[in-house]
């Protein structure tokens, strides 16, 4: 039989926003490597024979090195193996995906890429908050809150602070970095800022404050990780938008984890 691999995204976090074809895959499986963060529904689609395998990554903990992760999807594939790498959100957006990929590739294997509804995209939606808006934002960007405390980042804040719209990813260890420098860079300290933690959950919380009050407002509320940060007008609209009811979601475990 020939093996093949499916670079899978799960969707932001509640399990019935995979994808049909993601979860069409899924229940096709023999192996599936999962992340943390996946939600143990989505690991029971899997055939019972499938053998699950955590690969996800912690800070400072890795279950395995994306270099062993490589490996172990090259040698699955090449024993014949329909394999699942599933992951959370969208594979291509901070997914490692070109790297599993290439190695792939490299070793003359079949894959597929199969998308899935990016947190960046996703969990704002259900804060309410659409991330372009007719006359106010017509465009926006995506970045981890990692570029902004490190050293050797090539990326130019003055161009995110201009941005209509910014999404921030892993935002909360890195939320007063993130809101110093795009203040720092020229954003207007009273631009809305809205943080959405564990989106699309029932666990899931909003705390709206501005560019320069979230920080302290954060500080009180103490939402938990995983976070994601939206920057702008268009993050306002959580106030009259909302339309999530987290209490309509049944509630599930999670590998929750700090970022």
């Amino acid at each position: 039989m020939t093996g093949k691999a499916y670079l899978v995204g799960a969707g932001p976090g509640r399990a019935d926003l995979i994808t049909v074809r993601g979860l069409t895959v899924l229940r096709q499986a023999d192996a599936v490597l999962y992340d943390r963060l996946i939600p143990p529904e989505l690991l029971d689609e899997a055939p019972t024979h499938a053998e699950r395998i955590f690969v996800g990554k912690r800070p400072g903990r890795h279950a395995l090195r994306q270099e062993a992760i490589n490996e172990l999807l090259v040698r699955l594939v090449r024993d014949g193996l329909q394999v699942v790498r599933l992951k959370g959100g969208d594979p291509c957006v901070f997914g490692h995906v070109s790297e599993e990929a290439a190695a792939l590739a490299a070793a003359g294997l079949s894959y597929e890429i199969v998308p899935g509804i990016s947190s960046a995209i996703g969990v704002p939606a259900y804060a309410g908050i659409p991330l372009t808006r007719r006359g106010a934002a017509a465009a926006f960007a995506v970045v981890t809150a990692h570029e902004a405390s490190e050293a050797a980042s090539s990326i130019d804040w003055c161009v995110l602070a201009a941005m209509p719209t910014l999404v921030v990813l892993m935002a909360l260890t890195r939320l007063d970095a993130v809101c110093a420098r795009l203040i720092s860079a020229g954003r207007d300290p009273q631009t809305p800022a809205t943080l959405i933690s564990r989106g699309t959950t029932a666990q899931q919380r909003v705390l709206r404050a501005t560019l320069s009050t979230l920080p302290d407002a954060q500080l009180h509320a103490e939402l938990p990780p995983p976070a994601v940060l939206v920057v702008g007008e268009v993050a306002a609209l959580t106030d009259t938008l909302a339309w999530f009811d987290p209490t309509s979601v049944p509630e599930h475990h999670m590998l929750w984890e700090d970022e």
